[in-house]
């Protein structure tokens, strides 16, 4: 998920109140790498087979683009039962107990690239930096926020966070302006960047924003979760063990995508 990581999410399941399932009804993206695509390659396609194998149900995904009203015309009609890859504590749903937390990044050459850790970097003023963006409006990334609220907004180049649906890795076009030098530095969300920074032809550096917050309302870090329709307590205690008995398994799957990960704050829910 995460293309447009503040605005998706689906659940999993029969009806509410229902026995044990018969298959594990997952809405997503089919053309959403590094996350999920229609032939199952991506990592949440990865994890949610993983969930399935423990259940001992076979996996059938409703496949959907992730734009707006992604929820409301995929779990909310009934059409699956869960959306994996949500932001936890998003309000449409309810989320399971994080499964991993990531955040925004910094992308640079490795060799030669500029090291930026923060917005405060006077650097960020002369360079040329590229930025995921979601759109015109005022519901944009966080990092998009950040750059305008320094007054940085000459020097910097917009990418949809949907990328280039045409292409099958659409996402990669912000990694690829750095690698080619189109752009010096880039900020991208961690599972893009670094699924896409490790297929570049020239070596990237990847440096996690700090701090993981540029105030209260534009959060750098967020934890992940699982979203599945409100009231159905029977399917969340279902899939909110199969999340814990493979926490390793996952943490595998995630590494195995170069996803950057971050450890949770202490009291997270």
């Amino acid at each position: 998920m995460f293309r447009t990581v503040l605005a998706l999410c689906l659940l999993l399941t029969g009806p509410a109140g229902a026995g044990p399932i018969q298959e594990l009804r997952v809405c997503a993206d089919p053309n959403n790498l590094p996350f999920s695509n229609e032939r199952r390659q991506g990592f949440e396609n990865r994890i949610v087979e993983l969930l399935a194998a423990d259940l001992g149900v076979p996996v059938a995904y409703t496949w959907w683009p992730q734009r707006r009203g992604f929820i409301r015309n995929t779990l909310k009609e009934g059409l699956c039962d869960l959306i994996p890859g949500v932001p936890s504590g998003l309000e449409m749903v309810t989320t399971t107990a994080p499964y991993y937390r990531s955040g925004y990044v910094f992308v640079a050459k490795a060799q030669d690239g500029p090291v930026i850790t923060s917005f405060d970097d006077p650097r960020l003023r002369s360079l040329r930096i590229g930025v995921q963006m979601i759109g015109d409006d005022f519901a944009n990334t966080p990092p998009a926020h950040a750059l305008t609220r320094r007054g940085i907004v000459d020097n910097v180049r917009g990418y949809m966070v949907y990328g280039d649906y045409g292409r099958e890795d659409g996402a990669a076009g912000i990694v690829e302006a750095v690698s080619t030098g189109a752009v010096d530095v880039a900020i991208v969300w961690g599972p893009v960047a670094g699924y896409y920074a490790g297929r570049q032809p020239v070596p990237l550096a990847l440096t996690l924003v700090a701090p993981p917050a540029d105030d209260p309302l534009f959060p750098m870090a967020f934890d992940i979760s699982m979203g599945l329709r409100r009231g159905d307590q029977a399917f969340y205690d279902l899939v909110s063990n199969a999340l814990n008995r493979n926490r390793a398994a996952i943490d595998a799957i995630l590494s195995d995508f170069g996803v950057p990960r971050l450890e949770r704050p202490r009291g997270g829910g």
